[in-house]
């Protein structure tokens, strides 16, 4: 018994050491992989294109949407190819992306004001896949949490820092706004390719991870809409509520420079406070890989996202009245706007196809939830550029995250309800004791 207690032992923390070698090999390299993807993408932000104008229309805001424009049709096309995307097309789907992305901001650089234009809209069609194609290197493992936690909060930290070494490359080394992106991202290119070369060499989940997380497998277009309509009442909810936060953020990245003052402060502040919210959110999704009950890990998301966003509705229509200087309102925003939006980006679908037990991939879902958000910008923002093009961004972006609160936690709690419901009537479980009729979970 001694033996057979002590070899357990042994292969326990063997496991365990090699679990721990996998997340820093695997979850390293997504990180840093989606970091260059921002690299590549958003550095343009920190920029703001004064005096420009494209059509009486400011040129920043024409810019923003038409990279947008691209990236939407690119999530469209997304919802079809990151869902039946195989294996081993992943790596050349990346080198492919990416050799096009610094392409089009090399064209951004060249061609004359307002016909550069052209080159942002190529930029976000490049791009608009990489999130779903890294993270299918990712799910359906049993630390799949924390692997796509280190790569989610890539999203949070490398907003920041895109723009404060955009701010550095143009204020320090004294590169046109036009050619910083290009510049960046140059850097950024063959540091991509190395990284997706690194994850397409990843092993395949196991029989412990498909055990854990059921197997993850393509899926065709019927497939995708009975999938859809098996759940419809729930994925309606979330993609109401996350259409909202992806308007939020995506104002909230690329226009930070417009609702706040950079001029008052060091430009690496983004990067900062960037640093601080990542660190937390990084925590609070690690926590999640130690809860092997997959309801209970939707559970306790769900109600964090909701009192993230009670915070976040009192912090943006109390704005005046609170009075919280720049640095604390901006840490406090960003802390509840990503906690909900990177739930649904990382953790959430990877434990809802585990939970229900689906055939499917994370991809769909993310690429569905991402088109719809996007469009939702692109509405946002043309709308505000055609009915109030002098509009004061800060109270702008305040009563917009106000009511983007309200929002998402009205479908969050309606959510949360239909969630328990149905994984009652799916996995019920009789007892019968002294005629009590129980039922429990599974």
């Amino acid at each position: 018994m001694s033996n057979k207690g002590d070899k357990a032992i042994a292969n326990g923390s063997g496991r365990k050491f090699s679990d721990i070698l996998f997340i820093i090999w695997a979850g390293g390299t997504a990180l840093l992989s989606y970091s260059l993807v921002y690299a590549l993408r958003k550095p343009y932000t920190a920029a703001a294109f004064a005096g420009y104008e494209v059509f009486d229309m400011d040129y920043k805001v024409v810019v923003t949407v038409v990279q947008i424009i691209g990236y939407v049709i690119s999530k469209f096309a997304g919802i079809k190819l990151i869902s039946e995307l195989k294996p081993q097309d992943r790596l050349r789907f990346i080198l492919l992306s990416v050799v096009m992305a610094e392409a089009s901001l090399i064209l951004f650089g060249l061609m004359p004001t307002p016909y550069n234009i052209i080159g942002m809209f190529l930029n976000g069609l490049s791009l608009g896949c990489m999130w779903g194609v890294i993270f299918s290197f990712l799910e359906g493992r049993r630390v799949t949490d924390i692997l796509v936690s280190l790569m989610g909060v890539s999203m949070v930290i490398s907003s920041g820092t895109a723009k404060s070494v955009g701010l550095f490359v143009m204020n320090t080394l004294n590169v046109h706004e036009f050619w910083m992106p290009a510049l960046i991202g140059a850097a950024a290119l063959p540091l991509l390719g190395l990284t997706g070369v690194i994850l397409n060499r990843l092993p395949q989940p196991n029989a412990d991870d498909v055990a854990q997380r059921n197997k993850r497998e393509p899926l065709n277009g019927i497939q995708r809409w009975a999938l859809f309509r098996n759940f419809m009442p729930f994925l309606t909810l979330l993609f109401i509520a996350n259409v909202a936060l992806v308007i939020l953020r995506d104002i909230k990245e690329d226009f930070l420079v417009n609702i706040v003052d950079v001029s008052r402060h060091s430009s690496w502040l983004f990067a900062q406070i960037d640093s601080v919210v990542t660190i937390v959110i990084l925590a609070i999704f690690g926590l999640m890989a130690y809860i092997r009950n997959n309801l209970n890990v939707l559970t306790v998301l769900l109600v964090l996202i909701v009192i993230s966003m009670i915070c976040m509705t009192i912090i943006s229509f109390g704005y005046e009245r609170l009075q919280l200087d720049t640095v604390t309102w901006l840490l406090a925003q960003s802390l509840c706007l990503y906690l909900a939006y990177l739930t649904f980006q990382t953790i959430f679908f990877d434990r809802f196809i585990a939970c229900f037990k689906i055939r499917g991939n994370v991809g769909f879902f993310i690429a569905l939830n991402d088109f719809l958000g996007y469009t939702g910008t692109v509405l946002v923002l043309a709308g505000k550029e055609f009915f109030n093009p002098d509009i004061d961004w800060a109270y702008f972006y305040n009563r917009l995250a106000g009511y983007t609160g309200v929002i998402c936690c009205i479908a969050f709690i309606f959510s949360l309800v239909y969630l328990h419901q149905r994984y009652r009537k799916e996995y019920p479980v009789l007892t019968d004791k002294k005629n009590v009729l129980i039922i429990t979970y599974e």
